[in-house]
């Protein structure tokens, strides 16, 4: 079975979001947060996580993007244990036993989302209103580019526009390699 786990490609989830998902915790979309509540009576970094935001089942922070993930053992039983928990703890569920089916619905709707991806599959999502009233999500899916020489590692295909590497390099006799990048951004003729 597969489920969502959130990943953070930079800090910007820290900033966008008044409290940001934890990287690598269980995830499900989290659309039940904003349930009978009109997007207008949201906050800012509420109506973030409202457009755009998976909900950590650990932290009930939120991430922008979740990574389709193998689950292994009692991953699944644990994702939904962890989200009943904060049901009640933050929603103010009963109890255990009353959070417990909506929690197991919640990461069956995940499971079902990573139907058919690969793992390592970037999933993002768009919520929205919609003229009648109706909230709407959609799903797009990111895959990965094909590992190559410059590729780093740790982003698994997910690569920036550059990689810095630092080396320890006591060698002043042998000059480095200088470019100039800001000619990469200029036509011919262009200042």
């Amino acid at each position: 079975m597969r489920l969502l786990r959130t990943i953070q490609l930079d800090q910007s989830d820290k900033v966008v979001f008044a409290q940001a998902a934890e990287p690598g915790e269980w995830a499900v979309p989290g659309t039940f947060v904003f349930a009978g509540r009109p997007p207008e009576s949201l906050g800012r970094k509420e109506q973030i996580a409202f457009r755009s935001g998976f909900l950590g089942v650990t932290s009930f922070g939120w991430s922008t993007l979740a990574v389709v993930t193998e689950t292994r053992g009692d991953d699944h039983d644990q994702a939904v244990t962890a989200l009943a928990h904060q049901l009640v703890q933050q929603l103010g569920a009963p109890d255990l036993g009353a959070a417990l089916p909506a929690a197991q619905e919640e990461i069956a709707l995940a499971a079902d989302l990573c139907r058919g991806h690969d793992e390592g599959t970037l999933i993002a999502l768009h919520r929205r209103i919609d003229e009648t009233g109706a909230l709407r999500e959609q799903f797009r899916s990111l895959k990965p580019r094909e590992e190559t020489a410059f590729s780093a590692g740790y982003l698994q295909g997910h690569d920036k526009a550059f990689h810095f590497v630092e080396t320890e390099d006591d060698q002043e006799d042998e000059p480095g390699m200088q470019i100039d990048l800001t000619a990469f951004g200029h036509r011919e003729g262009e200042p």
